[in-house]
């Protein structure tokens, strides 16, 4: 019976960063992961690095070295994942005063340019102007999404890591269950982002990570040029996030509609051409709710047509996934106490929770990979799931 150091449940971002960074501590560890082609947040993201975020030392600090541990990683896993800079434009919308949405980003560690709308569809000539007051401009990073997972699992197995395909259903003081066996390890970590909290639930865990629904138009490579990175100036998720995990009592509930749809209108372009294009965002407590993809699209491409009208019938298809978030927003890192068969479990792990994924998990990642092998982070202790309290 083989009994690795680490289980790492779920390949999406988190799941494949902190299981090569356990890897490459010397870690034993075993990846488990449902599906080979995993309809996660990180398989239709859009990418971004915002590395321009910090609002406090806490995730000024952070965002800086997420920038800089990318330019170790493309080295350092010796792969193309497409990191690049690009020009992330923030729409105002037409019956917006500019001036005003603009000094809602003033407490950002890095401040960002003014665009009228000139100057807004001077850089990025797909944007309706009738659409929009100005833009807000930042200097961005981005990656495929998709390339650095597979970049993160190719080093992965370059240390000695193992992956497994299969489905987690359960939790034990030794290990977890699954479909097909039972695996055995000291430690185990849940980067299962949405799904995540109904996994620590059945093992009667009870965690403070939440989840939307998420659904993007993923389309066909296309003729068409996006210059940008194109976004709202105000995201119509981040206040859902903020409203429904104020709700906290209601998740309890298993099948409850926290939030109704909303629709950010945004578009990336990567460099097969492919367009990912907005972003229809809902908090329902239900993670395995049917949604009509079907109409999901036309909503969202009704709204992608008024600002991005070129784009917004490119041929593609709707896809749904979750969405992991926190109450205030940063991550969920840390021992999770629960009480399994009895017995109090305090080798189960949170990494989850990431508002701003491809930004902090690279260096978040290698921080508890130290900070587990011997050396206290008091950075990583200021991100504990245990900040909430027993809630």
């Amino acid at each position: 019976m083989k009994v690795y150091d680490w289980l790492v449940v779920g390949a999406g971002l988190t799941g494949a960063a902190l299981s090569y960074e356990l890897s490459k501590a010397g870690f034993s560890v075993l990846l488990i992961e449902e599906n080979q082609d995993s309809a996660n947040a990180t398989r239709f993201s859009y990418g971004g690095i915002p590395y321009w975020s910090g609002t406090s030392p806490l995730t000024t600090q952070l965002a800086s070295e997420g920038i800089n541990r990318y330019h170790e990683l493309s080295a350092e896993l010796d792969q193309d994942f497409e990191f690049r800079n690009i020009d992330l434009l923030l729409t105002i919308a037409s019956n917006t005063n500019p001036h005003t949405t603009r000094s809602q980003y003033n407490h950002f560690a890095i401040q960002p340019q003014l665009l009228d709308v000139n100057a807004a569809c001077e850089l990025e000539p797909m944007i309706n102007p009738e659409a929009i007051s100005g833009a807000i401009h930042f200097n961005h990073a981005h990656v495929n999404p998709q390339l650095l997972v597979k970049a993160y699992l190719s080093g992965l197995s370059a240390h000695g890591g193992e992956i497994c395909l299969d489905q987690v259903t359960g939790f034990t003081r030794e290990g977890v269950s699954t479909l097909k066996s039972n695996y055995f390890s000291k430690n185990m970590a849940v980067c299962a982002g949405g799904i995540g909290r109904s996994l620590l639930q059945n093992a009667g865990i009870s965690t403070r990570l939440c989840f939307t629904h998420a659904e993007v138009i993923e389309t066909i490579p296309s003729e068409l040029t996006l210059r940008s990175l194109v976004m709202p100036a105000v995201s119509e998720r981040f206040i859902l996030e903020s409203q429904s995990s104020n709700l906290d009592e209601v998740w309890n509930y298993d099948n409850y509609e926290v939030s109704p749809p909303s629709i950010d209108v945004g578009a990336i372009q990567f460099k097969n051409r492919q367009l990912r294009i907005g972003q229809l965002s809902m908090a329902h407590t239900n993670p395995h709710l049917e949604r009509d993809l079907k109409q999901s699209e036309i909503s969202i491409r009704e709204q992608v047509n008024k600002v991005l009208p070129a784009i917004a019938s490119v041929r593609g298809s709707c896809h749904h996934c979750l969405v992991a978030f926190s109450p205030d927003s940063l991550p969920l890192i840390g021992t999770v106490a629960g009480n399994i068969a009895g017995n109090i479990a305090e080798n189960i792990y949170l990494f989850s929770g990431f508002t701003s994924p491809f930004v902090y998990v690279p260096t978040l990642a290698k921080r508890f990979a130290l900070s587990v092998g011997g050396n206290f982070d008091p950075l990583i202790s200021q991100l504990s799931p245990q900040r909430f309290g027993n809630s």
